[in-house]
């Protein structure tokens, strides 16, 4: 580790350690700053304000761990975009930021404060260019866009029979499961996100459809589990804490459609519990993944322990998920063999790691 990534790794433990913190001091500013903007909303905006700024800084963290600053910044997009939703003033991000930069001067070692404030200053000169919105993922590109745009305005009007007989349908009509998956149910579901970042549905409507489209999914099993084996197994799992597990479900079923055994761990798994069945199915492939930044560190530190006592040394580890999306080189950092955008592209790369290895 040379000097640069010591410190890195420092700056992000010692904005970790003070976090609780840096997160009074930055809100405190932000009340004595303009408290005519933020009283209002009383005691339960001011607990708001602190939960939202404990996220400003573990985002950070993770960020300076990777020594990433497009993770921090693509935060602050993701930020932004909330922020114009919730009609929140336009001056808001920008404080926001000043009083985050202005806590780390205050609480962090000069040197670390330093490196934490490269990223901090990124994205006050970046924000005002970022967009206010965020376009739809539903596209008339979409080979399958009618399907994919009726199947979520179903979703979204609680129809949930009526979006399984549709899904059902098409694929008695011959659509393929795989772009079932790709062109449905990603999109979908990175739709009702989209939605929801814009507040225009509610949580318990995002919750439904993801609910639905799972209960749907373990409706085309049939389909799925019938072919024939290649003899290799997967197993994979969401790493830590991570509770978004549709992305990856959806890559193990890719894996069972190509053949291979898989093993889907499924949410917040425990890494004894991804070691274990990495050990007992004899894996050729781990595929893990978070759809979070704020879990990086967390994917860093299973593999690393899987390194350690996994006694295949041909096991390959893939990762996948929106961070790894956002910045290509970060399956590196964290120490996988390589990284898959999606699904489809998840099993090429595990068949091609495995042929090599053979």
């Amino acid at each position: 580790m040379d000097e640069n990534q010591e410190l890195s790794l420092l700056t992000a433990r010692g904005i970790i350690a003070q976090r609780a913190s840096l997160t009074q001091n930055a809100v405190a500013r932000q009340y004595a700053r303009r408290s005519h903007d933020w009283s209002p909303y009383g005691s339960p905006g001011y607990q708001k304000s602190l939960r939202d700024s404990d996220y400003h800084f573990t985002y950070l963290s993770e960020a300076v761990m990777s020594r990433d600053q497009s993770l921090f910044l693509n935060y602050v997009a993701w930020l932004k975009v909330l922020f114009n939703s919730l009609h929140f003033p336009a001056t808001a991000l920008g404080e926001t930021l000043i009083h985050t930069k202005a806590a780390l001067q205050e609480l962090l070692a000069p040197d670390q404060a330093a490196v934490a404030i490269r990223f901090v200053d990124a994205a006050l000169e970046q924000y005002p260019s970022m967009p206010e919105s965020v376009p739809s993922f539903l596209q008339p590109a979409n080979p399958h866009y009618d399907l994919a745009a009726g199947y979520l305005r179903t979703l979204l009007n609680g129809d949930r029979r009526a979006a399984s007989q549709m899904i059902l349908a098409a694929v008695k009509e011959g659509v393929e499961i795989k772009d079932i998956y790709l062109d449905v149910f990603q999109t979908t579901q990175r739709e009702v996100g989209r939605l929801w970042h814009l507040a225009q549905v509610s949580v318990a409507q995002e919750h439904f459809c993801t609910a639905a489209t799972q209960m749907i999914i373990s409706q085309l099993y049939p389909y799925i589990f019938s072919g024939e084996k290649n003899g290799r197994t997967l197993v994979a799992a969401c790493v830590g804490e991570e509770l978004h597990e549709m992305g990856m479900r959806m890559v193990a079923d890719f894996f069972e459609m190509d053949g291979w055994d898989t093993c889907f761990l499924g949410a917040n798994t425990p890494t004894e519990a991804i070691l274990s069945a990495i050990s007992e199915r004899k894996a050729d492939v781990a595929a893990l993944s978070i759809a979070l930044p704020v879990h990086v560190s967390r994917v860093t530190e299973t593999i690393q322990r899987i390194r350690s006592r996994a006694r295949r040394e041909s096991l390959k580890i893939l990762v996948g998920g929106y961070p790894f999306n956002l910045s290509h080189g970060l399956w590196k950092a964290v120490g996988a063999d390589g990284w898959a955008p999606d699904a489809l592209g998840a099993v090429q790369l595990a068949n091609r790691l495995v042929e090599m290895k053979a």
